[in-house]
């Protein structure tokens, strides 16, 4: 059941992703100073296997919560929510910060990120403490 929780919490994650980014994608392209085409959208575009490694490292965040949560004994989503969103706004969305410092980028970009961050760990640990 472990294997499914994690599978879950990840799409959990992921969704809320592009929803985050849906939302937010000319901030966080004019923040990132992502180059766009006539159409507006990222040269290049996206390819399919960007978003399949983005979920596998869904995955691999998921999963190392899910062992925290269990060695922590935290198994109520109450528990689970403010455990995520720990996990994203002191953990994640410090580092986040700290690179796009040394990167030069603006603090826009690490707001954008770090909320993504803060409420897609929130949605794992949500999802996580309900298996």
């Amino acid at each position: 059941m472990e294997f499914v929780s994690v599978i879950a919490a990840a799409a959990a994650g992921f969704a809320l992703g592009a929803v985050w980014y849906g939302v937010l994608a000319d901030q966080w392209m004019q923040a990132a100073n992502i180059p766009r085409g006539e159409d507006g959208k990222p040269e290049g575009g996206q390819s399919p296997s960007l978003f399949a490694a983005t979920f596998a490292l869904q995955l691999i965040v998921a999963g190392m919560m899910r062992h925290v949560f269990a060695l922590a004994g935290i198994d109520e989503l109450a528990k689970g929510l403010v455990a995520g969103l720990g996990v994203g706004l002191f953990f994640i969305s410090p580092w986040i910060a700290i690179n796009n410092l040394y990167a030069g980028r603006p603090a826009r970009l690490s707001l954008i990120d770090g909320g993504y961050a803060t409420l897609a760990c929130g949605a794992i640990g949500l999802v996580l403490s309900l298996f």
